[in-house]
């Protein structure tokens, strides 16, 4: 028989998660002359002397945070694969991640607070009061730097209430110019120096209430208008990623021009 050729099929197949063992093995050697011990100190680790590789670590966060996976549902899920991980286990490694991260965390907010324009905004969350087997509304605060910067950074700082204390916390000495909704609790900041910039998303918001209810022709107008300003957003981007010449050949967009007077 004579191979003439093949033909070759593809599947796609999946291998659910799979743990195993990293052994690290540290030789111990002795002089025989001055009888001195010698021994590769042990690699450094996340947590000194815990079980989870920085890899187990890593899985851990991006389920619970990027892919909202709780930990009582990763318990069951490493259960499933025969490794008995309680939750509370889990739980303390995760705390440990944190401050671990936390310098990368401070890094990023000095970063961060270096830029003359953030956005800011509060987002509530169910939080367990311990002891008490009841939730109570806590907050994540996201402070981000502006679309057009060369910064690409988002901090979010989880704090139990709303006050305005929180943000300005945050912001400490900062003055620039905070892009935020109409919440109160930003009002002090504004009185202490920093800058009020209104969210348009949010200004769009109330006009569509009123547009979709019928209630006001003006309404519509508004939202018309604040679309014209995300166009004009949306050529800005585009400038970022076109040559001059090509930005040259394009045509004046009058909308632009027209919805700046309307505002």
């Amino acid at each position: 028989m004579k191979c003439i050729g093949e033909d070759v099929s593809e599947k796609l197949d999946y291998v659910p998660g799979v743990c195993s063992v990293e052994r690290h093995i540290r030789s111990k050697w002795v002089c025989g002359e001055c009888e001195t011990l010698t021994q590769a100190p042990m690699p450094a680790h996340i947590i000194d002397k815990g079980i989870p590789t920085t890899g187990l670590l890593a899985h851990l966060l991006i389920s619970k945070y990027a892919d909202h996976l709780p930990l009582y549902r990763q318990e069951q899920i490493f259960a499933h694969s025969g490794v008995p991980l309680s939750r509370s286990t889990l739980a303390e490694w995760i705390g440990v991640c944190g401050v671990r991260l936390q310098p990368l965390v401070d890094a990023m907010r000095e970063q961060l607070l270096k830029e003359s324009v953030l956005h800011a905004d509060e987002t509530p969350v169910p939080m367990l009061a311990p002891g008490k087997k009841k939730t109570h509304k806590a907050y994540i605060w996201a402070y981000a730097s502006a679309p057009f910067s060369e910064l690409n950074a988002v901090i979010y700082d989880f704090q139990p209430g709303r006050s305005g204390k929180h943000a300005r916390d945050f912001l400490g000495e900062w003055k620039g110019q905070l892009v935020s909704d109409d919440y109160a609790g930003y009002k002090k900041s504004f009185d202490d120096g920093v800058i009020e910039v209104g969210c348009m998303a949010h200004a769009r918001r109330k006009f569509v209430e009123l547009h979709v209810a019928g209630r006001s022709q003006i309404a519509g107008e508004a939202v018309k208008l604040i679309r014209q300003l995300y166009r004009v957003e949306q050529d800005v981007r585009e400038r970022q990623l076109m040559s001059d010449n090509e930005y040259g050949r394009r045509k004046p967009n009058p909308s632009q021009t027209n919805c700046f007077n309307g505002c």
